[in-house]
């Protein structure tokens, strides 16, 4: 009985062993049999070529260059990937930053395939590894493709740059569902236009199927899919202009954005100081990235985007137009300026920037001498809510929509905003001064270049772009971006042709910059801004003279030129130029000048000189400097 049993359970185990057998044998084939070539095969990724980025014109501003990389392949090290290191590091540098990098893109990798311990090898760098390639098994010098910027620091704003991919990126590219065409790749695009059209610039991975044994070596390559090249980017803006603008600004700091008001494509776009983005491409050192990011300066702030400042007297001409097209100030409605402008019941003065006042004034000549009394009284007028909702209509308070990423929506201040900001009521005193573009409202660079070119356009707003084509680098086509609508504001034609006027007398005689249109072969539309960095009580005097350098007031300056059929429209800010008409001024001036006629500044010289800002010309009356408490 017991052998019976004992045979019987024998016959049972095998039993169960054989059908367990029979289950895995067919039942889950195709389950193991792909497990078995996963582990026999790998698929090795192949990083495609990066898209450049040209100028309108072709020139070059983003490209890809080999460069020299020493690499490890860990399964062909012949003791310990650690020992390899140090033996390496007698011949040439290795930094505990380039050991740090190694490691994490080891973890992320196959150890049969190769990962950079040092980029940027020169040649006499490159010739001892190769002289002592026989005592390092496992490292070998390759030639990879790396970002350049060969225009350096020219538009790097406006470029941005790649930089090594980190989690933040990894998340990123996780939750988008484009992690899978990033193995092998390590860089990134950060900022501007990198980043804005890294799916365009990127391209698609390539993959072999490469054959491996069961100590993890590559046998032999079974097929290969060739990667995608990135599509290249064609700009609207010129090189060469971009030039001309940057040096224009000398050693002062501040942003210019140039745009060509039919379509919206923007022309030039400078925020001084710039940074040289081949720091970033593989890592910027510690001494660069403190020298940079602990500058007073601030050369990392992408200021037309991202700047925010006082619009000063250049919020007068849409403040005009608010009250032309309100019936508010419609001809030959004018004032008698005394110098000073004072609500109903109180002593309170809002000064003039002329403390005598400009006489009998009218809509023209208030925008042409900058007037603040007249639209002290224009803004109480219209009240705040109307005057806020009017000009918002010109982009104020909102983003552009320009192809950057990280754009700042500037403030339009309204009774609501302040009353959730402060938990406060809005005061009338409050909307005297946003009349002349001082108090709560504050615009970007972009802003008010985006207002002044649909001020051009009669009041039709084209969205911003930088990116005129998408060129497909493998077929040569290139798709052209067209232009887009965003708003378009019903103006009656007497009334913006009437505000145009008043910006033409801007710089004829008389205007607050006369001298700059003294000798121009154009007629320009411009309007001159000062917008206060410190307060000035009621009965204190500004003195330029008495203050810090930083503590001076930015200049301002928006115009469009040709007048008549504009081209151009251009906004300038000069962070703490004092003045508008002589500070940023001569920029715009340089900038059109090249644009509409192709002349060259004579000289690397910039537009701004010191000796310039002197004492106005007779025929030139002194430029507004609004105060106020």
């Amino acid at each position: 009985m017991r052998l019976a049993v004992g045979a019987l359970l024998v016959l049972i185990c095998f039993g169960i062993l054989i059908s367990r057998f029979v289950f895995l044998q067919f039942s889950r084939y195709d389950y193991f049999q792909t497990m078995a070539e996963n582990n026999r095969i790998s698929l090795v990724p192949i990083v495609p070529n990066r898209g450049l980025i040209l100028d309108r014109n072709g020139e070059v501003l983003a490209q890809n260059s080999f460069v020299y990389t020493l690499e490890i392949t860990p399964a062909k090290v012949e003791h310990s990937v650690d020992e390899t290191i140090e033996a390496l590091a007698t011949l040439i540098e290795v930094s505990s930053n380039d050991r740090k990098r190694f490691k994490k893109l080891r973890a992320q990798t196959h150890s049969f395939e190769s990962v950079p311990i040092r980029t940027h090898l020169n040649e006499e760098e490159a010739a001892k590894i190769a002289v002592n390639r026989f005592r390092l098994p496992g490292v070998e010098i390759r030639s990879r493709l790396f970002r350049q910027y060969p225009q350096e620091k020219l538009g790097s704003h406006m470029m941005g740059y790649i930089g090594r991919i980190n989690d933040k990126d990894l998340n990123n590219l996780r939750e988008s569902g484009d992690l899978s065409n990033y193995k092998g790749s390590d860089h990134i695009g950060k900022s501007g236009l990198e980043q804005y059209y890294e799916s365009q610039l990127h391209g698609i991975t390539g993959f072999q199927q490469v054959e491996i044994d069961a100590g993890g070596h590559a046998v032999r390559v079974l097929s290969s899919t060739p990667p995608v090249p990135g599509n290249n980017l064609i700009l609207s803006m010129d090189v060469k202009l971009q030039r001309i603008a940057e040096e224009a600004f000398g050693n002062y700091r501040g942003a210019l954005v140039a745009i060509e008001p039919s379509t919206g494509e923007v022309l030039a776009y400078v925020s001084q100081p710039g940074f040289d983005p081949n720091l970033f491409v593989d890592g910027i050192d510690s001494e660069s990235w403190k020298e940079l990011n602990e500058s007073l300066d601030k050369p990392l702030i992408n200021r037309p985007l991202r700047g925010i400042y006082p619009p000063g007297s250049t919020f007068k001409p849409f403040v005009a137009l608010a009250g032309l097209e309100a019936g508010k100030r419609a001809p030959p409605f004018s004032i008698s300026d005394p110098g000073f402008f004072t609500l109903p019941g109180s002593s309170h003065r809002y000064r003039d920037w002329k403390p005598s006042g400009h006489g009998v004034v009218d809509v023209r000549k208030a925008i042409a001498v900058s007037c603040d009394t007249f639209f002290y009284g224009l803004a109480m007028e219209l009240g705040i809510e109307r005057l806020a909702s009017f000009v918002s209509h010109f982009g104020f308070g909102k983003p552009s929509g320009i192809d950057i990423k990280g754009e700042m929506g500037g403030l339009l201040p309204t009774p609501e905003w302040k009353a959730r900001r402060f938990k406060q009521k809005w005061y009338p005193g409050e909307t005297v001064i946003v009349g002349i573009g001082q108090g709560y409202t504050l615009v970007t660079p972009m802003q008010l270049a985006q207002a002044t070119a649909i001020l051009a356009n009669n009041g039709k707003a084209m969205k911003p772009h930088l990116v005129t084509g998408i060129q497909e680098n493998k077929t040569g086509k290139v798709h052209q971006v067209q232009p887009v609508v965003v708003d378009q504001v019903a103006l009656n034609p007497k009334n913006i042709e009437l505000v145009k006027q008043g910006m033409m007398d801007v710089t004829l005689p008389g205007g607050t910059a006369a001298r700059l249109g003294a000798d121009s072969e154009y007629l320009m539309a411009s309007k001159t801004g000062t917008a206060q960095v410190i307060g000035i009580k009621q009965n204190e005097k500004y003195n330029e003279s008495k203050l810090a350098e930083r503590h001076l007031d930015h200049a301002l300056f928006i115009t469009y030129a040709p007048a008549e059929n504009p081209k151009i429209a251009v906004a300038i800010i000069v962070e703490n130029g004092k003045h508008g008409g002589s500070t940023a001024g001569p920029i715009a001036r340089r900038v059109m000048d090249y644009y509409l006629l192709g002349k060259e500044p004579p000289t690397a010289k910039p537009a701004i000189d010191e000796a310039a800002i002197s004492a106005p010309t007779p025929a030139e009356p002194a430029e507004e400097h609004a105060h106020d408490e």
